[in-house]
């Protein structure tokens, strides 16, 4: 049975009074018995003097009775005794009826040395006797005897028990009180102690919370004071290394950059949100799992292995993970497992860069200084050759010249156009175009970009029609490039309409009036679906020859898209093959 520490302590305590009792009962009654043997040896020795200084006034029998009376009426018992061992009287038996005591130990030693004492049952009166025996040689008689006087301890007895009895009464009042007082400390002690082990189970748990301060003075109190100064301490190094884990964690999270940690087993420690998007896995999937089957790409295994083989850091790319390109980092680091020995083991961290957009950004350069020579060859080679043409001689030529010239004139101002559009979209890329927002009334801008439009229109003989509401909301922009965006569209509807079709300029206000759309719908070619994303993209074209032919820079609708996302606005565009298109753009309302 387990005993708790208020009862080990309290039993400990009453164990060691009830010892401490015994123990004074025990030698309380050796120690009265003793004084009351001393005192009765002192009595006996007191009536020996009295029976040396009056001796029997003769040796017949009758007179040592008398003697013997007399001396036994003090309440001791007397006994002459010769030296042979033979009792001479008694003053309380017959002498005839009495043993030898030559043997008994008081009448030896007083045979032997003029004195004995002795305390010890007599057989004859059958009681415990405190016995003093002296060698007494009286004139009365012819021959020395001994003269034993005793007196019984029945009286010793009783006075020993009452007192016993009464120490006994004592003890257990002082048993009850001291108990209960011992109780009461171990009550005391066990509740601080308890409240101590209270205190470390809620500091293991957590709760940092600090003991109420006792003030006894003692070393409980030391220990609780200490106690609260480890828990504090212990709960501001807690809060640092969860402060600075939190933080890891967030960085490690909110990073573009995918990082995982391997252990020596070649299994995922750890891995955050970008890495499992790149190998296409769940956080809980990667975590604990083998290297191979959390990324399932021999290319990052190979460098994780590198790695832990030579301790040296690895770098190498990766051509196509789930369609993108990545830069694969691994990096030794020393980690500590749980349930290893204290000796720090390698692992690896994995970082995995996303190469697509650089990549993406890489080709779109080559594809841009591509077009861009395209775009400027032609016009060039066109100057270029008329201008040889003419410096050849045709100069003279007043009929061609003046066509040559034309040619060149033409195309020159084609290179200008480029030039400005390719520096308008610089400057609107790089953020530094102006933009002077105010409200606008989108009629109105839709009434002068359909008149300047109207007479191209005319000339292809397209029908040019206007559905606008006379109560459509204002939008806040720039009314100078809200017009560019809207006749940029209408050019395009123009260029790819073939004669006989039809445009129309839709607006109306949706989202519960909180945007407005505006629609530039045609009858023309049309985009095929796979072309669609790519129709906002610089100098690109459905029909490359039609457009050039028409003097188009290929870099309108790249334009218009990003004029509409800066008012904060969309563009996009539905269109069918040889059923015409439908070009979009939303800007929000004025409020």
């Amino acid at each position: 049975m387990r005993l708790n520490l208020f009862w080990k302590l309290g039993l400990s305590f009453f164990a060691l009074l009830v010892g401490v009792l015994l123990a004074v009962d025990f030698y309380a009654a050796r120690l009265l018995r003793s004084e009351f043997i001393r005192a009765g040896v002192e009595h006996l020795e007191s009536l020996v003097r009295v029976a040396e200084a009056q001796p029997p006034r003769s040796g017949d029998a009758a007179a040592l009775r008398a003697w013997t009376e007399w001396m036994a009426a003090s309440g001791a018992r007397v006994t002459l005794i010769a030296f042979d061992g033979r009792v001479l009287t008694d003053s309380h038996e017959d002498p005839a009826q009495m043993d030898n005591h030559a043997g008994r130990p008081e009448v030896r030693a007083a045979l032997a040395t003029g004195r004995g004492e002795a305390v010890r049952f007599s057989d004859t009166v059958h009681r415990e006797m405190v016995n003093l025996a002296v060698r007494y040689a009286p004139t009365s008689l012819e021959q020395p005897v001994v003269l034993r006087a005793g007196i019984p301890l029945a009286e010793v007895q009783e006075t020993l028990a009452h007192i016993r009895a009464r120490l006994l009464g004592v003890s257990l009042v002082i048993l009850l009180v001291a108990g209960a007082a011992s109780l009461a400390v171990s009550r005391r002690f066990t509740r601080r102690v308890q409240h101590l082990k209270e205190f470390s189970q809620r500091v293991a748990a957590g709760d940092f919370r600090p003991l109420a301060a006792e003030r006894e003075g003692d070393e409980l109190e030391e220990l609780a004071r200490t106690l609260n100064d480890t828990a504090a301490r212990l709960d501001a190094t807690i809060r640092a290394l969860t402060e600075e884990r939190n933080q890891s964690a967030a960085i490690l999270a909110s990073m573009a950059e995918g990082v995982a940690v391997v252990g020596p087993d070649e299994r995922v420690l750890f891995c955050n949100a970008a890495f499992c998007r790149a190998v296409e896995a769940d956080a809980e999937g990667c975590r604990g799992r083998p290297l191979i089957e959390a990324a399932r790409n021999p290319e990052i295994v190979d460098a994780a292995r590198k790695t832990l083989a030579t301790g040296a850091n690895t770098r190498s790319e990766i051509g196509a993970l789930r369609g993108r390109s990545f830069e694969i980092i691994a990096a030794p680091v020393e980690l500590t497992l749980h349930g290893e020995s204290a000796a720090a083991q390698r692992g690896v961290v994995l970082v995995l860069y996303d190469l697509s957009e650089l990549r993406r950004l890489e080709r779109v350069r080559r594809d841009f200084v591509a077009n861009v020579s395209h775009e400027f060859k032609t016009p060039l080679t066109a100057i270029q050759g008329f201008a040889e043409t003419l410096l050849g001689g045709a100069l003279e030529d007043a009929a061609n010249s003046r066509r040559f010239l034309e040619i060149i004139r033409e195309h020159a101002a084609r290179l200008g156009r480029l030039t400005d559009d390719l520096l308008k979209l610089s400057r609107i890329e790089a953020g530094k175009l102006e933009i002077e927002l105010r409200p606008v009334a989108l009629a109105e801008v839709i009434a002068s970009c359909v008149d300047t439009t109207r007479l191209k229109a005319d000339a292809k003989q397209l029908a040019l029609e206007v559905d606008c509401p006379g109560n459509l909301p204002t939008v806040r922009g720039d009314s100078g490039l809200l017009r560019e965006i809207l006749q940029n569209l209408l050019d395009n509807a123009v260029q790819y309409t073939p004669a006989g079709g039809r445009i129309t300029v839709r607006a109306r206000a949706v989202n519960g009036g909180r945007e407005v759309e505006v629609a530039v719908e045609d009858t023309g070619i049309g985009v095929p679906s796979a072309e669609q994303e790519r129709i906002f993209e610089r100098f690109y074209r459905v029909d490359a020859a039609r457009s050039r032919e028409a003097g188009g820079t290929g870099l309108g609708l790249s334009i218009a898209r990003h004029l509409v996302e800066a008012h904060d606005g969309r563009i996009g565009v539905e269109s069918e093959v040889g059923r015409g298109s439908r070009f979009i753009f939303t800007l929000p309302a004025d409020a």
